[in-house]
């Protein structure tokens, strides 16, 4: 499967903080993996829309830009966290991105206090949530970056 699903946070905590606490929220098992990056966490767990697993990485949200020019701004700026969701053992697209849905949601309805974006393939913005404003889906191939602004504008933390 060549397209990913992430979730970015914006949680104001370290990035081992982030981790733990996604863990907790998620009941997701911590796995050990030489292959990973310095600074990731690797994450295993029920799945929420089919039988067995679901993996999640957890990362410094390297995509994002601090302060970007205005023909570069993207949702994603201001998010410290990303989260790569995969399902185990299969590769059908559209599942993969009901799972990562799925967890957004979840994390949505539970973890009011968390700013979360929602992509899909890194270029499309799917979903997403503010504390205190509530989830909002966007338009199917909605751009993460500049040329969607206005659309995302007032959805993501700025």
């Amino acid at each position: 499967m060549s397209t990913s699903d992430s979730i970015f946070m914006a949680t104001g905590k370290s990035l081992d903080k982030t981790a733990e606490w996604l863990a907790g929220a998620l009941a997701l098992e911590r796995i050990d993996d030489p292959e990973l990056k310095e600074g990731q966490h690797f994450f295993r767990g029920r799945a929420r829309t089919v039988e067995g697993k679901v993996q999640l990485v957890v990362g410094a949200n390297i995509y994002g830009e601090a302060e970007p020019e205005p023909e570069d701004v993207s949702a994603i700026d201001k998010y410290d966290a990303v989260v790569d969701v995969r399902l185990v053992g299969i590769r059908e697209e559209e599942a993969q991105a009901r799972e990562a849905r799925a967890v957004f949601d979840e994390l949505a309805a539970t973890q009011p206090a968390v700013a979360l974006v929602l992509s899909h393939a890194m270029s499309w913005i799917v979903a997403s949530y503010l504390p205190g404003a509530g989830v909002h889906t966007f338009p199917a191939r909605t751009s993460l970056d500049a040329p969607d602004l206005d659309s995302w504008r007032a959805w993501v933390v700025r």
